[in-house]
């Protein structure tokens, strides 16, 4: 069973209709009980990073999804769900994130002719043998929707990179823990690829 995590930031339809296309069993919940008990789990969100940390933090799923990934079950956040793994964001100065992984979000600057919020698809450059890719081609085009960016402390965490105004780390993994900036769920058949590559995950 996959636990879809429920926390008032959207996007969450897409996804469940994304898992039910693969054929898994899927819950989308916020109790905790049930998120524990779920041999995968999914974080998605679309919204602010500060009101995102203070729903988690309301109703302790911040530390169910620290036990979640200390006890080693495949954990994958997905736009605001990335961001929100990582140790804080120029969008809620002073907002500390879950801290999982070590890095910062920061606003996209401003350049001629590109809109922001990034809203699109972009090609992916893979790098360093991400599981989530394989049998993916360098280059895929994925659906992207945000107006921040991870930059990640450490470079050999990052699976997949674009370039939208500045260099966006676009996915990463670290043990049983992946992440992705675009959305999988809307980013038709190589989205659906990367999913089902979650889906058989052995971690």
């Amino acid at each position: 069973m996959i636990a879809v995590i429920d926390y008032d930031a959207g996007n969450i339809k897409s996804v469940e209709k994304a898992m039910n296309l693969l054929g898994q069993g899927v819950v989308v919940t916020g109790e905790p009980g049930r998120i524990l008990e779920a041999d995968k789990v999914i974080l998605p969100g679309v919204g602010a990073f500060g009101d995102a940390m203070a729903n988690l933090r309301r109703t302790g799923l911040d530390d169910v999804i620290r036990q979640v990934v200390s006890r080693g079950t495949p954990f994958l956040g997905i736009c605001l769900g990335l961001q929100l793994l990582f140790e804080r964001s120029d969008e809620a100065p002073g907002v500390e994130g879950l801290g999982i992984l070590k890095g910062e979000i920061l606003r996209i600057p401003e350049k001629e002719g590109l809109k922001i919020p990034h809203m699109g698809w972009n090609s992916l450059h893979l790098e360093n043998d991400g599981r989530l890719f394989r049998g993916i081609e360098e280059g895929a085009y994925v659906y992207f929707v945000h107006s921040y960016y991870l930059k990640a402390e450490q470079e050999r965490i990052v699976k997949a990179s674009t370039e939208y105004s500045v260099h966006i780390h676009a996915s990463v993994e670290k043990d049983n823990v992946f992440a992705c900036q675009f959305h999988p769920e809307k980013s038709s058949d190589v989205g659906i690829s990367i999913l089902r590559n979650f889906v058989e995950l052995k971690v």
